[in-house]
Formats: structure tokens, C-alpha cells, sequence
């Protein structure tokens, strides 16, 4: 596509409140962050804590905001962070966080503190969306102050536990939906002519260009390898319009773009991505890979 044909605003002219106020009247709840998010947290509160940390003002008591830390906190074990749903529409996000401390999260607490959030945008889940209500990319947004809620309250919350963290893992998704609506929104939001890019078919990482680690992503690579396909570059030996660093991976300027991965000092750090739109993929399988990431992420910083 090589122009904005999105039926909301004027092309090439930046959106107004009420072009962003159109397309919020015509956002719909497609399922239940309770039910299926908020219910699997406190499923998991025998065997860690489960603490609320904020509220999305748009409507505090159906959007709650929770972490899950470990009971068993100790100040001379390394600090992890693992965030899932930045982007409510990345279900595997979500629910891979979700499943790998139901899982494995108790076997890594002996040797880690870990730090869960595994639903950052409970308002974009409902509605399988990648903005939040006032049409924000939350994952553009973790810079002080945020004009996303979503970000701040997660910014303020670490912020104010003044724990150091060793390492940052944020779970995503690149999508069909990401050309097809996506992309299409943002162009037409910002008065710009759309372009899209090649979606990746397979799991890569993407990671921050001012602190690579290479070792620690290609750890990631070689355990997710074992449970799903690495996406192949494109004929330009890139993903996502990006020139590929090592096989699966992409680097980013995290903190500059105001990435969810880039807005803690953590030396290792790296965003995830699936893709739940593969012929050969299922939800299952897209959850398996996210755990898969987290184990490899770990297993590797155990070696350091």
C-alpha cells in the first residue's frame, strides 16, 4: 500500500480530537480482560505476590493494573523484569508471560527476583487494539512524562521500587493486522503516506542498539529455535525494513523511540516477536514460544 486510504480523517492532514474520537466510537470489546487475564493472576497469588500498581483512569475498575514479584525477595540475587501486552492486540504477550510463571516461575525465583506485568494495556486487549483509547501507541510512550497512561503507571511503579535491574523482556507480536489496520491508522493519524512492510513469518527479537548484547539474543534464538521457526530476512536481508544483525534479530534505538525495553538502565534487554498469523502457527504454539524466550533469556544470564 503507497497511500493512506483509511476512512478517518483527511489525507495528509494530522488527525483532530474528533477524527481521534471517530475512531474510538468505532472500537468494540472483543473479550474479557477479567476473565481471561485478571482471573489467571490470581490464580498465581499462593505462589507469588500479586500486587496492583495502578488503574487506567478511562475506567479503574474494569482495567485494574497488576505485577507479579516473588515472595522470596532477596537484594543479592539479579532483578528481572518481563512485560507482556504493551500492545493489548499481542495476546501471546500476554498469556506467555502469564504462562511461564504458572510454569517455570517458581524454578527461576531461587536464583532471580522477578518483576511480571504481564498486561500493560488491559483497554487494548478488550479491544484487540494496538493504541489506547486517546489513539497513543503505548510502545512509543516510555518517556517522562508519558502521554500514555499505560506507560507512565508502569514507569512510575519501577521507578519508585529503586530496584537494579540485570535484564528486560518484552513480549510482542508482529501481525497481518499490523498492514492490513495498523499501519494504515497510524499514516492516516499522523497525515502521512503509509508504507508497509514485509511481516516476518516466524519468532525474532529485536534488540536495542545501544546495548546489543549479541550473545544473550542469540541465547534467546537457539532455545526458541527448538520450539518454533526463525523468521527468514527478507530479499534485502532485513525484517520489518530493518538490516538484520544475526540471524533473528533486529536492532532498535529502544530508549529514543520510547520502547517499553528501553526505559530501564537494564544491561540485557530485548523485545520479542511472533507471529500468530503463520500457516504453521496456533495460539499454543505462539505462548510456547514466548516461554521459551524467557527460559532462554535466563538460562543465558545463569551462565554469566
Amino acid at each position: 500500500m503507497s497511500e493512506n486510504n483509511y476512512p478517518i480523517g483527511t489525507q495528509g492532514t494530522p488527525w483532530h480530537d474528533k477524527d481521534k474520537q471517530c475512531w474510538f466510537n468505532q472500537q468494540t470489546i472483543k473479550r474479557s480482560y477479567q476473565s481471561q487475564v485478571v482471573t489467571l493472576i490470581n490464580q498465581l497469588d499462593n505462589d507469588f505476590e500479586v500486587e496492583q500498581y495502578g488503574a487506567l483512569s478511562f475506567d479503574p475498575t474494569r482495567y485494574p493494573l497488576f505485577i507479579i514479584k516473588s515472595k522470596q525477595w532477596a537484594s543479592n540475587k539479579p532483578s528481572i523484569l518481563i512485560t507482556g501486552g504493551v500492545h493489548g492486540y499481542e495476546t501471546s504477550g500476554v498469556h506467555g508471560a502469564l504462562h511461564f510463571m504458572k510454569t517455570l516461575g517458581m524454578k527461576y525465583t531461587k536464583e532471580f527476583n522477578l518483576l511480571v506485568a504481564p498486561c500493560i494495556s488491559p483497554w487494548g486487549y478488550e479491544t484487540i487494539n494496538r493504541w489506547n483509547p486517546a489513539a497513543i501507541d503505548p510502545n512509543r510512550s516510555f518517556y517522562s512524562p508519558s502521554p500514555a497512561p499505560e506507560s507512565a503507571a508502569l514507569i512510575n511503579y519501577i521507578k519508585a521500587q529503586n530496584i537494579p535491574l540485570l535484564a528486560h523482556i518484552d513480549l510482542h507480536e508482529t501481525t497481518d493486522t499490523d498492514n492490513s489496520e495498523f499501519r494504515p491508522a497510524l499514516a492516516a493519524r499522523d497525515g502521512k503516506v503509509n508504507t508497509n512492510w514485509n511481516i516476518p513469518d516466524g519468532f525474532y527479537l529485536v534488540a536495542d542498539s545501544n546495548k546489543p548484547e549479541p550473545q544473550f539474543q542469540k541465547a534467546i534464538i537457539d532455545t526458541v529455535t527448538k520450539v518454533t521457526q526463525i523468521a527468514p530476512s527478507d530479499e534485502n536481508n532485513q525484517l520489518i525494513g530493518v538490516p538484520l544483525e544475526q540471524h533473528g534479530v533486529i536492532n532498535y534505538a529502544a530508549r529514543e523511540l520510547g520502547l517499553c525495553m528501553g526505559f530501564t538502565d537494564a544491561q540485557y534487554v530485548t523485545t520479542t516477536e511472533v507471529y500468530p498469523d503463520s500457516p504453521t502457527a496456533t495460539e499454543e504454539l505462539c505462548i510456547t514460544a514466548q516461554v521459551a524466550a524467557i527460559k532462554g533469556a535466563l538460562d543465558h544470564l545463569l551462565t554469566k
